[in-house]
C-alpha cells in the first residue's frame, strides 16, 4: 500500500489548496483554503469564469456607482465561498473557508463576517456543518470562534503555533484547530542557523505532538490538524492525528510511495502521560504568548502575510474588473 492510503486509515487527510483539479485527483475527505491559495487558483485560466461570476455578483449586489475597489473587496468573500462551493461539489466532507486576516483582533467584524459567510453558504442550499469558518488564534479570534461555535457555526483557529492557543481553543470548544508544523521548523532553523532537524527531533512535530498529547490527555473533543508541512518525514512523524492538510506536491509523493506507516500519535498512549493541566484566562494567554517568542512572531508574521495575500487578490480583482468594464472592440 502506498504512504497516503495507509495514512487514511489513521488519519484524515485534507487537501491544502484552492486548485479544484488537484482536489479531484486525491479525493481528500476535507479541503482547507486560505488567501493565497484563492489568490493562486483564481489567476488559473479554469477559474477565471467563477472569478467573473463573481465579480458580476458583487457588482450587481453594490450598483453602478461603486468604486472597484468597494467591488473587489466584496467579491473577495463571494469569491471564497464561491470556490467553497464548487469544492464541495467534490468533497465529501467539510471546506475551511477564511475570515479576512485584516479583523484578526476584531472580535466583533469576525462575528459578522463568519454569519455573512455561513448566511451565503446556507442561501446556496450548503449546510452549515459542511463549513469551518478559519479564524486567526489571536485572543479576539477564539472569543469569536467561542460564540460562533454557541451558534452552530463551526470553527478552524488557524495560524497556532503554541501550546497556550491550542488550550484556549479547546476550553472555548472550538471544533478545529491548524498548528503550523512547517512554519515552526522554520523560525528555529531561522533562530538556531541549523539547516535542518532530525524528524523525530522537528520543532513542529514536537509542538503538534504535544498539543495532541494534551487534549487526549484531559479529553477535549477540538480536532488536531497539523497544518503548513515541509517534508514528508513531518507527516510520518504526525500519522495518528485527528487530520492533516497537505498540499498537493506532497501528497503526490505519499502515493507513489510504499513501505510501512507507523502510527506515532494514539490517544490511549496520551491518556497515561503525566502531564499538567493548565487554564487560559487572557491574562495566562498574554502572558504565555509574550514568553513564547516564536508563537509571537509567527502569529505576527502569519497575519501580515495573509492580508498582503488578500490585498494581493483585491488588486488582482479590480484589474480583472476593468477589464470586464472596457467597452467591447468590433
Amino acid at each position: 500500500m502506498s504512504l497516503l492510503s495507509q495514512l487514511k486509515e489513521m488519519t484524515t487527510v485534507v487537501a491544502d489548496t484552492g486548485d479544484i483539479g488537484a482536489i479531484e485527483k486525491f479525493t481528500p475527505q476535507d479541503t482547507t483554503t486560505n488567501p493565497s491559495l484563492i489568490t493562486a487558483a483564481a489567476q488559473l485560466p479554469q477559474y477565471q469564469s467563477i472569478v467573473d461570476e463573481t465579480l458580476q455578483q458583487a457588482k450587481d449586489k453594490l450598483g453602478e456607482s461603486a468604486t472597484e475597489q468597494a467591488v473587489a473587496k466584496e467579491a473577495f468573500k463571494h469569491l471564497a465561498v464561491a470556490f467553497g462551493k464548487k469544492i464541495l461539489e467534490i468533497v465529501p466532507g467539510r471546506v475551511s473557508t477564511e475570515v479576512d486576516a485584516r479583523l484578526s483582533y476584531d472580535t466583533q467584524g469576525t462575528l459578522a463576517t463568519a454569519r455573512e459567510l455561513i448566511a451565503e453558504y446556507e442561501a446556496a442550499g450548503i449546510r452549515r456543518d459542511r463549513i469551518l469558518i478559519k479564524i486567526a488564534s489571536t485572543w479576539e479570534g477564539i472569543k469569536a470562534a467561542e460564540i460562533l461555535e454557541k451558534e452552530g457555526i463551526h470553527c478552524n483557529l488557524t495560524l497556532l503555533f503554541g501550546l497556550h492557543q491550542a488550550i484556549a481553543c479547546a476550553e472555548a470548544q472550538v471544533t478545529l484547530i491548524s498548528p503550523f508544523v512547517g512554519r515552526i521548523l522554520d523560525w528555529y532553523k531561522k533562530d538556531t542557523g541549523r539547516d535542518s532537524y532530525p524528524p523525530s527531533e522537528d520543532p513542529g512535530v514536537l509542538s503538534v505532538t504535544e498539543i495532541y498529547n494534551y487534549y487526549k490527555k484531559f479529553g477535549y473533543t477540538t480536532e488536531i490538524m497539523g497544518a503548513s508541512f515541509r517534508n514528508i518525514d513531518e507527516i510520518k512523524e504526525l500519522a495518528g492525528c485527528d487530520l492533516l492538510t497537505i498540499s498537493p506536491k506532497l501528497l503526490q509523493t505519499l502515493s507513489e510511495m510504499d513501505g510501512e506507516l507507523p502510527r506515532k500519535l494514539c490517544p490511549d498512549n496520551a491518556k497515561n502521560l503525566e502531564i499538567e493541566k493548565t487554564t487560559v484566562d487572557k491574562a495566562t494567554f498574554d502572558e504565555m504568548h509574550q514568553a513564547n517568542r516564536m508563537a509571537n512572531e509567527k502569529l505576527d508574521e502569519g497575519i501580515v502575510g495573509f492580508t498582503k495575500a488578500l490585498e494581493e487578490l483585491e488588486q488582482l480583482l479590480i484589474d480583472r474588473l476593468a477589464q470586464m468594464n472596457q467597452p467591447a472592440t468590433v
